[in-house]
């Protein structure tokens, strides 16, 4: 265990003179993540509008993102084994084409069923990231990492403020089939981009770690095989939970009241029979023991509760800007994309220099503060969120948390992984991550059957509501504040040569 810590302590103590290509693959692959969240966030103002054409309920709306992100936590695992085993850079070449092909597909729907369609096979493309992050680790020096992890989840949120600045006017402008079809040319100027200049670096093993790597590791000359079951039972896991959340969002009443338990309880059966299989399967569908890592567990956990609280807070202000007053604020798109401005650029502001905030303070200390800082902010869009610039300034601080928090987790999910496992591993939180990002429009859509009317035909969600909301929003703060403390003390019991706090 020695010799083990000593080997890496020394590959910590290489020089960390980036080169020039380095830098040049990480802007190019931070691209793909920003390409992918600019047409999301370009979809965001665009609800209610599709609502209205498509003439469907605001529960069934939400599964135009729930669907995508399912798919993308689906399929994360098998495209970071995917990547492991045959290339990391032909894996995110692939997907990006399929990607393009949804958006493609997108801009063309004109019905709830064909759309839902389209966004599964956009789900596909965004399980890109995995091999993305995989390539990072391989192109930078340890010492440099956390820099380029920053850099690249900074990107996400670079595309959210451009999807909001851009996606709100071509809304106004050209309908929203045109958030699909506005993306593409950048799609594939990026897939082009990688294929041409992103090399793929073949790094030597250096982790002994059998009790991590487990039933991960994969032997040469072993076929390639995918836990086709362990698949099917968490897709119906997540599917049946989701599609529990949106009857209640209609309404509970007697008529549907043993649908309800009926797919709760599906739910938990698929779980069970999910859980065994993963026990048995070889290689499995996900390594069970990574999720019982002392350092990968809170980590992964602090993944689904900010992926919960940002997707169920995205929705929620889209809804309360346009909703006619009193209800809400009366606004269109491009209010809303002006109200979620701030949260985005604040997001965009912090995600870059956390890295360097790492590097100051330590591995661990930047989750906790970014937990305090969502606390304060949640508790403030509680307390006060009578006014689109009281809400601005709320999300701006819930920006500033959230962005700590889950950039400094992604960093320690990378680099305490097993190199040559980085792909399953960072898989397997890309997995939690969309999971709570696919839970919380859902749940804020459960929230949101509280309707009332304001005097119209047309009902809109009630100001308990929006609380109930927030209120879940303050709790989840809370609890990664909890898991950022335990897996501080875990990493300075356990592993304290890979922090420095």
């Amino acid at each position: 265990m020695t010799k083990d810590r000593s080997e890496k302590n020394n590959m910590l103590n290489v020089p960390t003179v980036v080169s020039r290509h380095a830098w040049l693959t990480l802007a190019i692959l931070s691209s793909t993540l920003l390409t992918v969240f600019f047409s999301e966030t370009m979809l965001l103002p665009a609800i209610p509008e599709i609502i209205k054409d498509l003439n469907i309920s605001y529960g069934t709306a939400a599964w135009i993102f729930s669907a995508y992100l399912i798919v993308a936590a689906v399929m994360t695992p098998i495209a970071g084994r995917l990547s492991d085993l045959f290339g990391k850079k032909k894996v995110l070449l692939s997907l990006l084409v399929i990607y393009i092909a949804g958006l493609t597909a997108g801009g063309l729907a004109d019905n709830i069923t064909f759309l839902l369609i389209t966004r599964i096979i956009q789900g596909v493309g965004l399980a890109a990231v995995p091999a993305a992050f995989s390539l990072l680790r391989d192109t930078f020096p340890p010492a440099k990492l956390s820099i380029a992890v920053g850099v690249f989840g900074s990107a996400y949120s670079a595309g959210s403020v451009v999807g909001l600045l851009v996606g709100a006017s071509i809304i106004q402008s050209f309908g929203w089939h045109a958030t699909f079809l506005a993306i593409i040319p950048f799609s594939i100027v990026v897939t082009l981009l990688i294929a041409r200049f992103v090399k793929e670096y073949n790094v030597p093993n250096l982790s002994n770690n059998s009790k991590t790597q487990g039933d991960v590791s994969e032997k040469k000359g072993r076929p390639f095989s995918i836990d086709i079951k362990g698949i099917v039972t968490l897709s119906v896991t997540i599917a049946s939970f989701l599609i529990a959340l949106t009857i209640i969002q209609i309404g509970v009443n007697n008529e549907n009241i043993l649908q309800i338990a009926g797919a709760f309880i599906i739910s938990a059966i698929s779980l069970s029979i999910f859980v065994v299989i993963e026990r048995r399967a070889i290689p499995p569908f996900v390594n069970l023991r990574l999720l019982r890592d002392k350092i990968l567990l809170p980590s992964f956990i602090l993944l689904i509760s900010t992926g919960i609280a940002m997707f169920m807070i995205y929705p929620t202000i889209v809804q309360l800007v346009r909703s006619p007053i009193p209800s809400g604020f009366g606004g269109d798109s491009i209010d809303a994309a002006n109200v979620q401005l701030p949260f985005m650029v604040s997001f965009l502001v912090f995600a870059s220099i956390t890295p360097f905030i790492i590097n100051k303070i330590g591995s661990i200390k930047p989750a906790i503060i970014g937990g305090i800082i969502s606390l304060f902010g949640t508790f403030g869009l509680l307390m006060f969120h009578s006014t689109e610039f009281v809400v601005s300034v709320n999300l701006a601080i819930i920006a500033i948390g959230l962005s700590l928090t889950m950039t400094t987790t992604w960093n320690i999910v990378v680099s305490s992984s097993p190199r040559e496992f980085t792909g399953i591993s960072v898989g397997i939180g890309a997995l939690l991550l969309f999971i709570g990002m696919a839970i919380g429009p859902a749940l804020a859509g459960v929230y949101m059957a509280d309707h009332e009317n304001i005097g119209t035909e047309e009902s809109y969600p009630s100001s308990q509501s929006y609380n109930l909301v927030f209120s879940t929003a303050v709790l989840l703060s809370a609890v990664s504040i909890a898991f950022a403390f335990i897996l501080r003390k875990t990493m300075y019991a356990t592993v304290p040569a890979k922090t420095s706090d």
